[in-house]
C-alpha cells in the first residue's frame, strides 16, 4: 500500500517526499516548507486550467466527428468549418523569435539527436557520451560496410573488413576534408608546421588543405601528433594516429581511429520511451536526471566477466595552432522531455484527485537541474545557464500558452531568473501543425525547437479523421499529400521566424536499429529538407547519420530554403482517406497482421516488463525500436478500419490471437516474459491490446496511455499482493 505525506491539499507519496527532501533539495539552498507552500499553489491554480484544455481537445472532436458524420467530405467546406468551430485560427503576423541565453548545440550545430529513456541509468549515460565515437567502431560493427568478398564479420579481427572501413572513413576525410592534391588514401605522414597541416604521400609528395582554416588544433608533438582535430560545417573530427595500436601498425600514416562529433544533443526523455506509472517509477527517472545534472550518475555493469563502471565523459582538450588551450564538450548537450498536459499520476494527489504529470514534471525537474544552472557541477551540461525542456502532444497555441505559464510560475516558485526554462515544441499533434507559427508565436521568447513526429502526428490525423472514412494502408500514408506538406511547413514556418541560428529544427526517428546502411543511404533527407537535428536510436546510429552533417551544410541550406515556396495549408488538411477500398482479403490480413504483431509486441513489454522503449521484432523478425508514438498510429488505424468495416471484430480477435503467438515466441529466450497465448483472458498485457483496438475511437486522441498505465499498475499490483 502506498504512503503519503501530507502538505495542505497534496498527499505526497511518502517515497517522492523523501527523494525530493533527502537529495533533490540537498545543497539548493531552497527551505523544504516554502518549497512545498509554492508547489501546492502552483498546482491548485494551474490545475482547472489543465482540465479546461483537455475538455476544449474533447468538444472540438465531438464537433469533428459530427460533421463529418453528415457531411461528405470537401476541402473548402472542411476548411471554413474548422475556422468556424476554433479549430484553425487566422494566422499571427510575422515575427522573429527572441530566445537568449542558448548554448551552441542548439542555435549554432547540425548534427544528430539521441533519444533515451532517462528511467535505465545505462542508456542515459551512453546517450550522454555519445557526443563523441569511431567511426571506425560504426563502420566495422554495422551493415555500411556489406559483408562480401571476404568482409565478412567475425569473432576475431577480419583485415579484409577492416581495409574496408579505413577505405571508406578515408574517402570520407576526402570528400570532408579535401586536399589540394592527392588522396588521404596514399597519405604516409600527417605533421603540422606554419602553413598548418601538411601530410606527405607515398610518391614523396606534400600536400596541405584546401582551406586551411579546417584544421583547429592537435595533441602531442607538431612532427608527431597523437592527435589531429579538424572541423567542417561546425563539427569537429579527431584522427588519432598510434603506431603501436594494432590498427595504427597496418596503416602507412600510422592511423588508429577516427573519432567523431556525433550526437551534438540528446533528449532525455520522461514521456514516450519511459513506463512510468507511479511514484516509484517517477523516482527512478528523476534520480537519473538529477546524477546527470550534478554530474555523479554512475552505473555498475558486468561485460566480459569484468565490472565496469559507466560515468559521464571528461571534456577533451588541444592545443590551437596558435599555441592555445582549447576546449571541446565532452558530452552531449542534454534536453529534458517532459509529460505531456494528459496524464495524471498517483506519484501526488491533489484533493484526492491524481496530480496532472506535466506539472508535477515541471515542478521538479528544475529543481533536480539546480547544480548545472548554477555552474556548480564539475561535469557542466548548459554553459548558458539554461534548462531545455522538449514539452510534447500539445494540441494548439492555447495549451503552448498555458506551457509557457507554467514554466513562468515555476521560476517563480523555485527562485529561477525569468525564461531559464526554455521550451521544445513538438509539433505532433493536428491542431499544432495547422496553427504552428501561433503555437510558436506563444513561447517565441522562450522557444528553441521544433520537431516533427511522424508516428504521433499519424496518429492524430486517424482519430481526429475517425469518421470521414477508412484511411490508406499504414505504409501508404507517408505518401500522401498531408505529410509532405507536414515535413516542409514545419521547417518553413521555422525558418521564416528566425530559427536559423537560434534554434533546432528536428526531424523523426530512424527506427532499424540494425539496418544502418539504409539509413546511411536515406537520412541524408534531413538535412537536405533543412533540419538542423534528426533522431537516431543508437550511439552507433548518431555516428553514421553525423557524416550527413558533413555532406551537408545545414545554414546554407536553411537560407536557400528561405527563397522557396512553402506547401499550402490545403494539403496539410488533405486526408489519406482510401479512394478505393477494393483491397483483397489476403491484402487485408496481411495489413491486420503487421499491425496486431507490432500493438503486442511493444504492449507486452511495456505491460508486464515495464519497458517504455526497445527494439521489438516486426513480423519479418527485423529489429524496430517501438515507443509509444509507433503503438498509437498502429492502433488507431485497425481502430479506423475496424469502425468503417473493413475489417470485423471477429476478424481482428482472430489476428490478435494468432499474432500473439508469433510474439510469445519472439520473446521465449526471455526469462522474465510471461506467454500471452498460454490464457488470453488472464494476460493483462493481452487484453491491454485488445482495449487500444477495440476501444480505439474512445481513447483521448488516440493516446495510448490511459490504457497502458492502468494495464501496468494493475500488474504491479498483482506482483505485489
Amino acid at each position: 500500500m502506498q504512503l503519503f505525506t501530507t502538505y495542505g491539499h497534496l498527499a505526497i507519496s511518502t517515497e517522492l517526499y523523501d527523494f525530493i527532501e533527502n537529495e533533490a533539495l540537498v545543497g539548493t539552498g531552497l527551505n523544504s516548507t516554502t518549497y512545498w507552500k509554492n508547489f501546492e499553489k502552483v498546482v491548485l491554480d494551474l490545475t482547472p486550467k489543465n482540465k479546461a484544455l483537455l475538455q476544449k481537445r474533447e468538444d472540438l472532436q465531438k464537433q469533428i466527428d459530427n460533421w463529418h458524420r453528415h457531411n461528405d467530405f470537401e476541402l473548402n467546406a472542411y476548411q471554413a468549418f474548422l475556422s468556424e468551430i476554433g479549430y484553425l485560427l487566422p494566422e499571427v503576423e510575422d515575427f522573429q523569435i527572441t530566445t537568449e541565453n542558448v548554448d551552441e548545440e542548439i542555435a549554432q550545430l547540425a548534427g544528430p539527436q539521441l533519444v533515451v529513456p532517462v528511467r535505465n541509468a545505462r542508456y542515459s549515460l551512453n546517450a550522454a557520451n555519445a557526443r563523441w565515437g569511431s567511426l571506425y567502431d560504426a563502420l566495422y560493427g554495422f551493415d555500411v560496410i556489406p559483408e562480401t568478398e571476404g568482409a565478412e564479420k567475425t569473432k576475431s579481427y577480419n583485415p579484409v573488413r577492416g581495409e574496408k572501413v579505413i577505405a571508406f572513413a578515408k574517402n570520407f576525410l576526402d570528400q570532408s576534408f579535401p586536399l589540394e592534391h592527392g588522396s588521404f588514401a596514399d597519405a604516409t605522414k600527417w605533421h603540422l608546421d606554419e602553413r598548418g597541416l601538411v601530410v606527405t604521400l607515398k610518391d614523396g609528395s606534400h600536400t596541405t588543405l584546401k582551406n586551411a582554416s579546417q584544421c583547429v588544433g592537435f595533441n602531442g608533438e607538431w612532427t608527431q601528433p597523437s592527435e589531429i582535430i579538424l572541423q567542417n560545417n561546425g563539427l569537429h573530427v579527431i584522427v588519432q594516429f598510434d603506431a603501436t595500436h594494432v590498427i595504427g601498425q597496418q596503416d602507412p600514416a600510422h592511423i588508429k581511429d577516427i573519432i567523431m562529433e556525433a550526437a551534438v544533443t540528446t533528449i532525455q526523455d520522461l514521456e514516450d520511451s519511459v513506463s512510468a506509472v507511479d511514484a516509484m517509477d517517477k523516482v527512478e527517472a528523476y534520480r537519473n536526471w538529477l546524477g546527470l545534472m550534478r554530474g555523479t550518475l554512475q552505473e555498475h555493469i558486468e561485460k566480459n566477466g569484468r565490472l565496469i563502471t559507466r560515468a559521464l565523459n571528461q571534456d577533451r582538450h588541444f592545443q590551437s595552432l596558435d599555441g592555445d588551450q582549447k576546449t571541446l564538450h565532452g558530452r552531449s548537450l542534454m534536453l529534458l522531455r517532459n509529460v505531456g498536459h494528459l496524464m495524471t499520476n498517483p506519484a501526488i494527489l491533489v484533493n484526492g484527485e491524481e496530480i496532472y504529470e506535466g506539472i508535477m514534471d515541471a515542478l521538479i525537474t528544475p529543481l533536480l537541474t539546480f547544480s548545472d544552472l548554477r555552474g556548480e557541477n564539475q561535469l557542466s551540461n548548459s554553459r548558458q545557464g539554461s534548462m531545455y525542456i522538449v514539452k510534447p502532444k500539445m494540441h494548439g497555441p492555447e495549451e503552448v500558452a498555458f506551457t509557457v505559464e507554467l514554466f513562468e510560475r515555476a521560476e517563480q516558485a523555485l527562485g529561477l531568473a525569468a525564461k531559464t526554462l526554455k521550451i521544445g515544441i513538438m509539433d505532433e499533434e493536428r491542431r499544432t501543425s495547422v496553427n504552428l507559427k501561433n503555437c510558436i508565436a506563444e513561447a517565441k521568447d522562450r522557444v528553441i525547437f521544433i520537431n516533427t513526429g511522424f508516428m504521433d502526428r499519424t496518429g492524430d490525423e486517424i482519430h481526429t479523421l475517425m469518421e470521414a472514412g477508412p484511411f490508406v494502408p499504414k505504409a501508404e500514408i507517408k505518401t500522401q499529400a498531408w505529410f509532405d506538406a507536414y515535413e516542409n511547413r514545419n521547417v518553413m514556418i521555422g525558418l521564416k521566424a528566425g530559427f536559423r541560428g537560434k534554434a533546432q529544427i528536428g526531424k523523426g526517428m530512424w527506427a532499424k536499429t540494425d539496418l544502418l546502411a539504409a539509413m546511411y543511404n536515406s537520412k541524408m533527407e534531413h538535412p537536405e529538407a533543412g533540419a538542423s537535428c534528426a533522431w537516431v536510436p543508437s550511439p552507433t546510429g548518431a555516428v553514421i547519420h553525423a557524416l550527413h552533417y558533413h555532406q551537408t551544410n545545414v545554414a546554407d541550406r536553411q537560407q536557400t530554403l528561405l527563397e522557396t515556396d512553402m506547401l499550402s495549408l490545403q494539403d496539410l488538411l488533405s486526408p489519406a482517406l482510401a479512394s478505393q477500398l477494393n483491397w483483397t482479403k489476403a491484402q487485408k490480413t496481411k495489413e491486420l497482421e503487421n499491425n496486431c504483431q507490432g500493438i503486442l509486441g511493444y504492449v507486452v513489454r511495456w505491460v508486464d516488463l515495464g519497458i517504455g522503449c526497445s527494439k521489438v521484432p516486426d513480423i519479418d523478425h527485423v529489429g524496430l525500436m517501438e515507443d509509444r508514438a509507433t503503438l498509437r498510429i498502429s492502433s488507431q488505424h485497425v481502430a479506423n478500419w475496424l469502425r468503417h468495416g473493413i475489417v470485423s471484430h471477429a476478424e481482428v480477435k482472430q489476428v490478435l490471437e494468432r499474432m500473439a503467438k508469433i510474439v510469445d515466441e519472439q520473446n521465449a529466450h526471455d526469462p522474465l516474459y510471461r506467454p500471452m497465448s498460454n490464457d488470453f483472458t488472464t494476460s493483462i498485457a493481452f487484453q491491454a491490446a485488445s482495449d487500444l483496438i477495440f476501444k480505439g475511437c474512445k481513447q483521448p486522441s488516440g493516446y495510448t496511455e490511459p490504457v497502458l498505465h492502468h494495464a501496468r499498475l494493475q500488474v504491479k499490483s498483482h506482483k505485489i499482493s
